[in-house]
């Protein structure tokens, strides 16, 4: 779609569009004397007449001239006014309509800037009710092609807690009848239901499937916790729809929160209430603490392509930037550490205890069996939690199984954003994903890419 130009032929306002008309003699001219007249001295007077007429005519024609000057001054100064708008409006409307084939490519590319920006427009177009609000992230992973979009749902007060209202006769007044709590609560759900499948089927409906395989939706509000009056944002919904699974629901059938359970969601067992729930896929580590040993960063280029480093500058880099985060660990021997690359511990409450950390420094999928290898060296070492990260990328099917079993990803591309994040430094990632590459690693072979 191109931006039509709105720039139409000049025409002049209204009191420029013509000249005046010019001052007629015939309205100037006196009437000459009669023969009667003639005899009692009306020949002089007409001829005084006359000129006094004449220099009325004169003065007339005068000042029509000027008026007709300065038209003509003004009209120009409108053409040239028109030209200079029409110019820059043609010149905007070619901009834009640069920008949108440029946008188009990297579109069609599946270039990730691209993709969320036509993301947004057609979330910005949703329309919702007075009260609800618009504000949403979109972020695009090539290397999965799926999105995650971090969407503010309606607060609690958009359900009327009023069902109807009726007259008493007896008093004179029009009073509330109000609605069932648990009714409040019913409706509540419902809405943060729908609120979830329309955005992801406007989603499914707008880009194709070659780009999107997969949405990733977390829902959650922006509310006040009534016992401590602090500001809260706590996710009530995270869904994670693939397309061939979602294309074959009827919405216009369907139940909205029995949909959502179909689609293993994690809905809030009590939204109303603003019960928590843990995202499919998040991309904040601050829960982990962890500790210090050799300074890599002093030495890393601000370009420096992660490939690079050798497997122990790429390990100690990444304990590096979880210090930064304000993390403690504690970097093991590379020769006797059973498949864990730094060890930490954590005060978090809820994950608290030990959390063993993986760098994998290669070139290509980091595949389903290396995530199920973490477990088992957790297991072994009775860790709470796990954190497995690469160069280069995972697919879906090793993020649902991370989100199972406490593990979090952290992919080339996070990996970037938070080196830049937390030691400020500009990093070449390594490898990405293949334009043509499968979405999900358990269509893989299984075999993890090459290190480097």
């Amino acid at each position: 779609m191109q931006v039509s130009s709105s720039v139409r032929l000049f025409e002049p306002p209204g009191h420029l569009a013509a000249a005046e008309p010019a001052p007629d003699w015939a309205a100037y001219e006196p009437a000459p004397p009669s023969s009667f007249g003639k005899l009692f001295g009306g020949t002089a007077r007409y001829q005084r007449e006359l000129a006094d007429a004449r220099r009325r005519f004169d003065s007339a024609m005068a000042a029509n001239q000027k008026h007709e000057e300065q038209r003509l001054r003004d009209l120009d100064a409108a053409r040239t006014a028109h030209d200079r708008q029409a110019a820059a409006d043609s010149k905007r409307v070619m901009e834009a309509n640069a920008h949108l084939n440029r946008m188009r490519a990297d579109f069609e590319a599946g270039r990730p800037e691209a993709l969320e920006w036509f993301t947004t427009r057609v979330l910005e177009r949703s329309a919702y009710p007075k009260g609800f609000p618009k504000l949403f992230q979109v972020a695009y992973r090539p290397e999965n092609r799926d999105l995650v979009v971090e969407f503010e749902l309606p607060p609690q007060s958009v359900i009327p807690d009023v069902r109807a209202y009726k007259y008493v006769k007896t008093r004179d007044t029009i009073d509330p009848v109000p609605r069932a709590q648990i009714e409040v609560r019913q409706r509540y759900a419902k809405l943060l239901a729908c609120v979830a499948l329309r955005t992801l089927h406007e989603i499914f409906a707008s880009i194709p499937g070659d780009l999107v395989e997969a949405v990733v939706f977390n829902g959650r509000v922006n509310t006040v916790d009534q016992a401590t009056g602090k500001k809260v944002r706590p996710h009530l919904l995270s869904v994670e729809a693939e397309r061939s699974e979602f294309e074959e629901l009827v919405l216009a059938e369907v139940n909205p929160v029995a949909c959502l359970k179909r689609l293993n969601a994690l809905v809030s067992p009590n939204p109303y209430d603003l019960e928590a729930v843990e995202p499919f896929i998040t991309f904040d580590l601050k829960r982990f603490r962890f500790s210090e040993d050799m300074d890599v960063v002093s030495g890393l280029d601000s370009r420096r392509n992660l490939l690079k480093l050798s497997p122990t500058e790429f390990e100690h880099l990444v304990r590096e930037l979880f210090v930064a985060m304000g993390a403690e660990a504690w970097t093991t021997i590379p020769s006797k550490d059973g498949g864990v690359d730094a060890v930490a511990t954590s005060d978090n409450l809820f994950f608290g205890g030990v959390c063993l950390i993986q760098a994998k420094r290669w070139a290509g999928l980091v595949g389903l069996e290396a995530v199920h290898a973490l477990t088992g060296v957790m297991a072994d070492h009775n860790a709470t939690t796990g954190v497995l990260v690469t160069m280069s990328w995972f697919g879906r099917a090793s993020e649902q199984f991370a989100q199972r079993n406490r593990i979090t990803l952290i992919n080339g591309a996070e990996l970037k954003h938070l080196i830049k994040r937390h030691l400020n430094i500009d990093v070449i990632p390594g490898t990405t994903p293949p334009r043509n590459a499968k979405a999900s690693d358990n269509r893989q072979t299984g075999r993890p890419g090459p290190a480097v």
